[in-house]
């Protein structure tokens, strides 16, 4: 059997969306003739934990582990958070003020930590793997980031060694939507764009997680690029048993920065509130689990509808896919950003396996559009489209009464679960070798 070097940061014990991209791809290799060898990091930093994970992990598989040194536990020394604090988001999404020790940290990440705050683990990596592949044969090399700290350390051995390469990218390097907020210098961002070109030339090829996404990487000199969506394990719902909640419950589950604080939503739930009165507010429930903005938090608060809200901090996976399908709707929110309409977030495909009436606040006919419409799958309305988003939550109020829950199909699944995706990622890794 074929083997490949899997570079991943992320890997169990950590949480969150970010994970499961390599997890899960290791899981199903084997089936598709590859052996899958894991090299990720020791101790790790890691936004959350969740020991769900851990069943994903193939049997006997090897997993190299090396020392990282991060910068987070300085940072929020420095800014005064708690030791278990999230501080890993901190660009997108803080429940505290951006005051100037936030943003000197902010400037020192942006300028001294390049391509990120893994940077400190690339010499230590190459120099470990680059012994490691001399005395044990890989067949290809496998990277995924963000972090493109695991992009680097691929492009290095791949320039060392002559190993094919496929590289990943979750999100793009440069074309980021928070690489804006980056307070770069001059000489920081020319360094990124230099480092995003090397990769660019050395790898075998490129995968990204959408159509439009492909384009733009392309446009700035990605060559053999193919689009590798996120898609959804089919075990991970097997033994979930949806009971549906007794309120209208619009659920939330993820990171909600203040870049897609769906300010609109909660107005129309406001007004909504006032068109029809105390069954509605009996009725209607928001529900946001995980990492929530300040700004997020303020806003539903101004508008007086924070009797409406639960707040649920990040829990455990499969607690939180429960939590979703037991929901009657699921709330999708796209970054407000110059990238948006390539943006499918992971969570998308998770939405779709529980088959609940989706709300996508993001651009109409972006590539998350076109996969609701193509599985029926729910709607998409602009951030400053709230009549037409208010409208839609009346006629699901109007339904919740009327059957005491909603009913819906999604349909067209079958080209997005892991396993199938996985089959790709073999196919491409042998047209390589």
């Amino acid at each position: 059997m074929k083997k490949v070097l899997l570079i991943t940061y992320y890997f169990p014990p950590c949480g969150g969306i970010g994970v499961l991209r390599c997890l899960k791809i290791a899981k199903y290799l084997r089936q598709f003739g590859w052996e899958p060898i894991i090299y990720t990091a020791e101790n790790a930093h890691y936004p959350s934990y969740d020991y769900g994970n851990l069943k994903d992990i193939p049997e006997g598989i090897e997993i190299l582990r090396q020392p990282i040194i991060e910068p987070y536990t300085f940072y929020k020394k420095f800014t005064k958070q708690a030791p278990n604090a999230n501080a890993n988001n901190a660009l997108v999404a803080t429940e505290g003020k951006r005051d100037w020790k936030h943003r000197l940290s902010v400037w020192i990440r942006s300028n001294f930590f390049i391509p990120d705050a893994r940077a400190l683990w690339i010499r230590p990596s190459v120099r470990f793997l680059t012994d490691y592949l001399a005395k044990n044969k890989v067949d290809a090399l496998f990277s995924d980031g963000p972090p493109h700290t695991n992009t680097l350390i691929a492009a290095l051995l791949k320039e060392k060694t002559g190993i094919k390469w496929l590289a990943d990218f979750q999100d793009p390097w440069t074309q980021v939507d928070y690489y804006q907020r980056l307070s770069l210098t001059s000489w920081a961002d020319a360094k990124h764009r230099k480092l995003e070109q090397k990769a660019f030339s050395l790898a075998d090829k490129t995968t990204i997680v959408s159509p439009t996404w492909k384009k733009d990487l392309e446009s700035i000199g990605a060559k053999n690029v193919s689009v590798l969506l996120w898609g959804y394990d089919e075990d991970d719902f097997a033994n979930l048993q949806p009971t549906y909640d007794n309120k209208l419950t619009i659920t939330h589950a993820g990171l909600l920065g203040d870049d897609r604080n769906p300010r609109c939503l909660f107005e129309a739930v406001a007004e909504l509130a006032t068109e029809i009165g105390s069954d509605f507010l009996q009725a209607i429930e928001i529900q946001l689990i995980g990492q929530v903005d300040t700004t997020v938090k303020q806003t539903y608060e101004k508008l007086g509808i924070a009797n409406l809200v639960q707040f649920i901090p990040q829990m455990e996976r499969k607690e939180a896919l429960q939590k979703v399908a037991n929901s009657q709707i699921l709330l999708l929110l796209l970054n407000q950003a110059d990238n948006a309409m390539g943006r499918i977030p992971g969570k998308l495909f998770e939405y779709l396996a529980v088959q609940r009436p989706v709300i996508c606040l993001g651009q109409p006919q972006s590539d998350v559009d076109k996969i609701l419409q193509h599985t029926h799958a729910g709607h998409t309305f602009g951030y400053d489209n709230k009549t037409a988003l208010k409208e839609q939550i009346r006629v699901y109020y109007q339904q919740f009464k009327q059957n005491g829950h909603l009913q819906h199909q999604t349909k067209n699944l079958e080209n997005y679960t892991n396993k199938h995706l996985t089959a790709q990622v073999a196919a491409w890794l042998e047209e390589l070798v």
